[in-house]
């Protein structure tokens, strides 16, 4: 009998524990195509003022591009239709001012935004004060997102582990073009086009002479262009578009400072052209940089997302031991 009641005391106890263990929330994958936004907003808004704000902010034309093309797509709807998307922005007109950035919400991965207003200005307050914090996060999401659907399938990166002592998450979309004495040149065939990317080495003394980085980082590039890059016409070679002058950043690769420059590229005595994006990341050690730098020749397509993708792949860039 006691072995009985014993026995129902602790199948009550095991009952009501599990009753107060919360049921663990699955979450669906995310989707969306790269680079686009759900926007939850009213059709009021939208068409105002605050349509306008998110616009500028987050449709903002992308630096170094030959066209305009904005930083991300934005696909407005009046209601919420769906909680998968990977980028979500919620604004409405209430009563409680608020501004939130939530991960993985109803997805994963996920960044969910929501900002609400009392009036016009509350929300358009919100906008000015977190759109830069919004947009970096959005993008890291992106730059992540692209390189797992890199790791699926990857190019042999041994000739660049071995020159280099670097490893470099490619597809393996990516052939080897040409491979030279500390210069190597991977490209992939696009429908209207071609992706490339380089990699070589330069000494410190390449960039940080004269305090001039913009002016010397052009130089360096047109120098590569005028040994490896050009077309079947002869005398042609490539070099930074003379007419725009290049963006220029300072940020990090592998924890390390890296200097960034943007912008397009025409081919001398030809009539191609396109744009770039050159990473010199400093190693201090060998007081040197690699120079790891992407273009793209796709004259009849839009060319964010082609830039996209190589800046992904850049930055999955690590230093061997």
């Amino acid at each position: 009998m006691k072995k009985t009641l014993f026995l129902l005391f602790s199948f009550v106890l095991l009952f009501i524990s599990c009753k107060d263990i919360p049921e663990k929330v699955v979450l669906i994958p995310s989707s969306g195509k790269i680079n686009n936004i759900s926007l939850i907003i009213s059709d009021q808004l939208w068409n105002g003022e605050v349509g306008d704000s998110i616009r500028k902010k987050f449709a903002a034309p992308v630096d170094g591009l030959p066209q305009e093309e904005p930083l991300f797509t934005i696909n407005q709807y009046p209601v919420r239709f769906q909680n998968d998307s990977r980028n979500i922005i919620i604004i409405r007109k209430e009563e409680k001012n608020n501004y939130k950035l939530v991960e993985n919400e109803f997805a994963k991965p996920q960044n969910v935004v929501h900002i609400s207003g009392k009036n016009v200005a509350e929300i358009l307050t919100y906008i000015e004060e977190h759109a830069d914090e919004i947009i970096k996060k959005f993008k890291a999401t992106e730059i992540s997102e692209s390189q797992k659907k890199i790791d699926e399938s990857l190019l042999d990166d041994a000739k660049i582990r071995k020159k280099f002592k670097i490893e470099m998450h490619l597809p393996s979309t990516y052939k080897y073009a040409l491979v030279k004495p500390g210069f190597i040149w991977l490209k992939k065939e696009i429908l209207s086009g071609n992706n490339s990317i380089l990699i070589y080495k330069v000494p410190f003394r390449t960039i940080l002479r004269n305090n001039d980085l913009t002016a010397n980082i052009i130089k360096m590039r047109d120098s590569i262009g005028a040994l490896y890059i050009h077309s079947k016409v002869r005398n042609t070679k490539m070099i930074t578009e003379e007419s725009y002058a290049p963006y220029f950043f300072t940020t990090k690769l592998d924890g390390k400072r890296t200097y960034e420059t943007k912008g397009t590229w025409e081919l001398k005595g030809d009539f191609m052209s396109g744009s770039f994006v050159n990473y010199a990341v400093m190693d201090k050690k060998k007081r040197s940089f690699i120079v790891i730098e992407g273009f793209c020749y796709a004259p009849s397509t839009e060319k964010r997302d082609l830039m996209h993708e190589m800046e992904a792949i850049i930055k999955s860039m690590k230093t061997l031991q």
